[in-house]
């Protein structure tokens, strides 16, 4: 569906979809080992679009410490997202994920710790979400899955498209040093980053 007709759709409905909301009911996702490699790994040199305008380069993104959350799309209020989208273990919840890291961002900055959003959504998808939800914080694009093709991030299909599994790394120096896998529930990622990046600096 085109962007500005999801928008558009969201004026016209009822909220039924209420992205931020997490029913209690989800399915929890199940670790398969599809993120076992990836521990200690260099970040690729790749630059991506952010919604802070033009593009970063993880690489230099990475040179201190930071996360980079990868997660499936965030949804619109109103826009009901692919059919069977809550059955789908790890799909939902992106919403409150984001929202975690944008409550817990200031405990981020305190640690001297970056946080990057990143998902194969569209810009124009990622800045109007980042205006909606006030997301302090740059959200990069990735399209053509550019990170995941160099990591080997798990991803499945949902509505046609091909989008990745939730997965948190945290980099150092360009090299991955902790990995997340499986993400749930979502909303306590952050709260559960910042527990082992204050472990490992005590």
């Amino acid at each position: 569906m085109d962007f500005g007709a999801s928008l558009q759709a969201a004026t016209l409905t009822d909220m039924a979809h209420d992205p931020r909301h997490l029913p209690s009911s989800l399915p929890a996702p199940v670790d398969d080992g599809a993120c076992d490699h990836i521990l200690g790994l260099r970040i690729p040199d790749v630059h991506l679009p952010s919604t802070r305008g033009g593009s970063i380069g993880l690489v230099s993104a990475t040179e201190r410490t930071a996360v980079i959350y990868v997660y499936p799309r965030t949804g619109v209020p109103g826009v009901e997202m692919p059919d069977g989208w809550d059955a789908i273990p790890g799909a939902r919840g992106c919403t409150p994920q984001s929202c975690s890291y944008r409550d817990d961002y200031a405990a981020f900055q305190a640690v001297r710790v970056d946080v990057y959003g990143l998902s194969t959504q569209s810009t124009e998808a990622q800045m109007e979400f980042v205006e909606r939800e006030h997301i302090p914080f740059p959200l990069l694009s990735d399209p053509g899955r550019l990170l995941g093709s160099a990591l080997e991030l798990p991803t499945f299909t949902a509505g046609g498209d091909v989008l990745y599994r939730r997965v948190t790394l945290i980099v150092e120096a360009g090299r991955v040093v902790h990995v997340r896998y499986p993400v749930f529930p979502p909303n306590r990622d952050a709260e559960e980053t910042l527990t082992w990046l204050r472990s490992t600096r005590s």
